[in-house]
């Protein structure tokens, strides 16, 4: 017997979660899941356990932008310890070494830092979901396996210090450097700890990460769990698209030929990603503005 469409238990849309230290991403995913019903959510951008901060969630029809949402750079405030360094480069891992860093200077830190600024090639802190041969490096290290990830380009457009301590700790004095960082998808701002650390002869992994914006979305969008569980509630697949890309209006004529995934005249557009809506402000498409036309990437029917 044929079976009619199932039908949807959720809108389509994007949920931005403010998450919890102690969840992994997937955690968030489950616990929206269950709270909307549907098993269609996925996320843009792991977050580490340890971090918190915005988490973009897409929701049915929604997952499709997730790849393209990962892609945008992102916003993180975060705490560098320095005269210590761990097997994750974060508060997570066991102690690998511990040296005094009372000799660095904010001069010395100063300099230290300029090199990871700008367009820079990062090796990803070992205990990452990079996989190597089809295994996830976290697995491999976990094994006793020795891994050294191969560098990738990556871009730091901001690394700027925002308050420098001396805490007391067991052991030789250390120094916390919070930091404000924007970047490009990729970057692992435990890595900038690490070797910012190793720059200046002492060691150094993140104690703290907040992400504060991944593309447009930022903390003043972003609901803890608790919120959600209380009033759920996901921003329409429209607003979502036009929120985060930008926007081309068409009308019925060409709204036809692109639900056929034809291309349009870029209208002087050249680069990016382009929400392209119908005359009754439904998102048809999200598109690729490129040679002067517009190149569908994802098609909505």
């Amino acid at each position: 017997m044929a079976r009619g469409p199932r039908a949807r238990t959720a809108p389509d849309g994007l949920v931005v979660v403010d998450k919890p230290a102690g969840l992994t991403s997937h955690d968030v995913v489950a616990r929206v899941r269950r709270i909307l019903g549907t098993r269609k959510v996925g996320h843009a951008g792991t977050l580490d356990p340890m971090a918190t901060g915005v988490l973009v969630l897409g929701v049915e029809r929604a997952t499709r932008l997730l790849g393209h949402l990962a892609l945008t750079d992102k916003a993180y405030d975060a705490t560098i310890r320095l005269g210590r360094a761990t097997v994750t480069d974060d508060a997570e891992g066991d102690e690998t070494a511990a040296t005094d860093a009372t000799p660095v200077t904010r001069e010395a830190l100063d300099a230290a830092l300029e090199p990871l600024r700008g367009t820079i090639d990062q090796r990803p802190s070992a205990v990452s979901a990079v996989k190597v041969d089809g295994v996830r490096s976290y697995a491999r290290v976990r094994a006793g396996e020795d891994v050294e990830l191969a560098s990738r380009r990556v871009t730091v457009s901001r690394l700027d210090v925002l308050d420098v301590r001396r805490p007391e700790v067991e052991g030789p004095p250390v120094l916390d450097v919070d930091v404000t960082v924007v970047c490009s998808s990729g970057t692992y701002v435990r890595a900038l700890a690490r070797d910012l650390g190793a720059s200046l002869g002492v060691g150094g992994h993140l104690t703290a990460l907040r992400r504060t914006r991944v593309g447009t979305f930022g903390l003043d969008v972003a609901r803890p769990l608790a919120e959600l569980e209380a009033h759920p509630d996901v921003l329409p697949l429209a607003a979502a698209v036009g929120s985060a890309f930008a926007r081309a209006d068409v009308d019925d004529v060409t709204a036809g030929r692109i639900l056929s995934g034809a291309r349009i005249d870029a209208g002087g557009r050249d680069g990016g990603l382009v929400g392209v809506f119908g005359p009754d402000g439904a998102v048809l498409s999200l598109a690729e503005a490129r040679g002067g036309l517009l190149v569908p990437v994802v098609v909505f029917s």
